[in-house]
């Protein structure tokens, strides 16, 4: 666990980071599938995500033209229907808003509410501003403002989508922290000169040993004593 001083502003991502994404496309799968086994649904949200961070890929290669996550997840939605045999219009279309229901991990909310009375807090997502917006409700994730990379039609890690974060806190980049689970999404943050700070989750992309982010943290508790030097109990 490491001290972070001079931060005025804490950004966070959200997908993997405060939520289980999935776990949340797990039960969307069972949801719909309701008579396949373990072993299928694994296999039909290896689909979905495979497909997710291809397609994210190509667009940040210039191979295609950008399209929201709520895009890619219908298109996913429908690769998962066709593989299983699933054929019902009204099921599919619920499928393809899974990334609207994904249930946060069990430290987020209590510890955003806390760091929330201490700093401005700024949610920085690679989902759609429509998901992002139902997801935040239904996850009862706490902001002073939720960010889109739809805004500036890119993906992190492209730098434009961190200058929306800069542009919003409206101080210089190294009082600006940057939360995530995801060491390429802290990488993409320092770039543009943010503070970084890693959190450890099952699902993340754990940093390697030629990183250097200003704090390293086992659980959000860590993160949130760190900056405010105060105590917060772990769920």
């Amino acid at each position: 666990m490491t001290g972070i001083r001079d931060i005025e502003v804490v950004v966070f991502d959200v997908l993997g980071t405060l939520v289980d994404e999935p776990r949340g496309l797990r039960a969307a799968i069972r949801e719909a599938l309701p008579a396949s086994g373990e072993a299928a649904v694994d296999d039909l949200l290896a689909l979905w995500q495979q497909h997710c961070e291809e397609e994210q890929r190509r667009i940040r290669q210039g191979l295609r033209a950008y399209v929201s996550t709520e895009t890619l997840d219908a298109e996913a939605a429908r690769r998962v229907a066709g593989r299983a045999g699933l054929s019902d219009p009204a099921v599919i279309a619920r499928l393809a808003t899974a990334g609207r229901r994904l249930p946060p991990w069990p430290d987020s909310v209590a510890s955003l509410e806390q760091l929330a009375r201490w700093f401005p807090l700024v949610g920085l997502s690679n989902a759609g501003r429509t998901a992002l917006l139902r997801l935040n409700a239904h996850a009862g994730l706490r902001w002073h403002q939720a960010l889109s990379a739809d805004a500036v039609q890119a993906y992190k890690p492209a730098p434009e989508v961190y200058r929306l974060a800069l542009d919003a806190a409206g101080c210089p980049p190294e009082r600006v922290l940057m939360v995530a689970a995801h060491a390429w999404d802290l990488r993409g943050a320092q770039a543009v000169g943010m503070r970084t700070a890693y959190v450890r989750r099952p699902v993340g992309d754990p940093p390697s040993s030629a990183d250097a982010f200003d704090g390293w943290f086992d659980e959000l508790a860590q993160l949130v004593s760190s900056l405010t030097g105060r105590q917060v109990a772990s769920t």
